[in-house]
């Protein structure tokens, strides 16, 4: 967040002096806005919270990796250009706004800003008695102006409660996981009593800049034996015009071999969209692709037969939709480190997401990476490009005097 100098005026009492060593930042090949910048803290800095850019302005700053790193959010960046910041200290007569975790009487997990909801993480324990409620975590996001309007579809008592229930805000699984002596699990839909459950927070961080939790979470088989164990993170960052979500997972065995497969419609990383847009999807969704805006109601889904090219290994991917009377456009951004290749899946109801295949052993656990951005209105292809950009070329830094 930027500190413009009427603001100061009114939040500062002291700007420390200026430590010898600033930081170079060096855009990546586009032109970004809202870039994530995660330094090395320099030498002789002693807990900044801000940066002091080229023009006197100040922006947050947080401190991170046990004191070893700098995160700050540049409003705006330029291809291959290099800026010179300065970690600074600043005392506040009154606190600036913060992201803050908070347990819910729901028993879920809010992450707010200021004071205004932006996101809930479903992490209710796993209760064999209201297992449809309870059988996956996931995260729902709130609209990035108010935090009124939960913009994903949340959990349901029974699958009859609306359409396709069982897709929930941002989620992962599959609905084809092989393992063991012909045994299988359908993590996806929670069939035949399999369930994934959060199981302990492992670390929150909730600062100026960011708000971040790693959770532990265990996927089960019919039998309730682990099949497989997750460290989730999700960091949301303070920026304007929109909510930036890092969404990461390391999963993991510790058997002999776990095979995950599905289908576009079933497997992967997936965003649903509030359960209003199952009704008026066909009049207000569409969906922008990297080859343009597609027509309302329009859908493209990776078969097996067509294998269409445009499905395969799409680097971002973004739905708009309507809900609570206002258009919404979410990106969704698949990291190249991801596994190939990916197939995608769109849904006229706010749907969308792809899956791919992955064979686990104890050696070699599937770690994923995903950036989503949820904004009010709507979005360019050129927007989109430059959001996947900061996220695939981060800027690069080091430490100068």
């Amino acid at each position: 967040m930027i500190r413009t100098l009427p603001a100061l005026a009114l939040l500062l009492t002291l700007t420390t002096p200026a430590p010898a060593q600033k930081i170079a930042v060096t855009g990546g090949k586009l032109d970004d806005t809202n870039v994530v910048v995660t330094a090395k803290l320099p030498a002789g800095t002693t807990a900044p919270n801000a940066v002091t850019l080229p023009d006197g302005l100040h922006t947050a700053a947080q401190v991170t990796d046990d004191g070893k790193a700098l995160v700050f959010v540049l409003p705006k960046l330029k291809a291959g250009e290099t800026i010179d910041v300065r970690p600074t200290t600043l005392n506040y007569v009154k606190a600036p706004p913060q992201f803050k975790f908070s347990d819910e009487k729901t028993g879920t997990t809010l992450l707010a800003f200021d004071g205004r909801k932006v996101l809930q993480y479903f992490n209710l324990p796993h209760d064999p008695k209201d297992h449809y409620y309870t059988f996956k975590p996931f995260h729902n996001v709130y609209d990035p102006a108010t935090g009124r309007t939960m913009l994903t579809n949340t959990s349901a008592k029974t699958d009859k409660d609306g359409q396709f229930p069982h897709h929930r805000g941002l989620f992962f699984g599959f609905n084809k996981v092989t393992y063991g002596d012909k045994q299988s699990a359908d993590i996806w839909h929670g069939t035949n009593n399999v369930f994934s459950q959060h199981d302990k927070m492992l670390a929150t961080e909730a600062g100026e800049v960011f708000g971040r939790h790693r959770s532990a979470i265990s996927w089960h088989g019919k039998d309730g034996s682990a099949i497989a164990n997750e460290e989730r993170e999700v960091t949301v960052y303070a920026t304007t015009g929109g909510t930036l979500i890092d969404w990461s997972t390391v999963l993991s065995t510790k058997l002999d071999k776990v095979k995950l497969d599905g289908d576009p419609q079933h497997a992967g990383f997936h965003f649903r969209a509030n359960q209003e847009v199952s009704k008026n999807g066909k009049e207000n969704t569409y969906y922008l692709r990297p080859d343009g805006q597609g027509k309302i109601g329009e859908t493209r889904n990776w078969e097996l037969k067509s294998k269409d090219e445009k499905t395969i290994n799409l680097p971002w991917n973004a739905c708009s939709f309507v809900t609570g009377g206002k258009r919404y456009t979410v990106v969704r951004v698949n990291h190249p480190d991801n596994p190939k290749e990916t197939r995608g899946s769109e849904r006229d109801y706010g749907r969308f997401g792809d899956y791919f295949e992955y064979e686990l052993t104890p050696t070699k656990p599937l770690k994923l990476k995903y950036r989503v951005w949820v904004q009010e209105g709507e979005m360019t292809v050129a927007g989109c490009k430059s959001l996947a950009d900061a996220f695939v070329n981060p800027p690069e830094t080091k430490a100068t005097k």
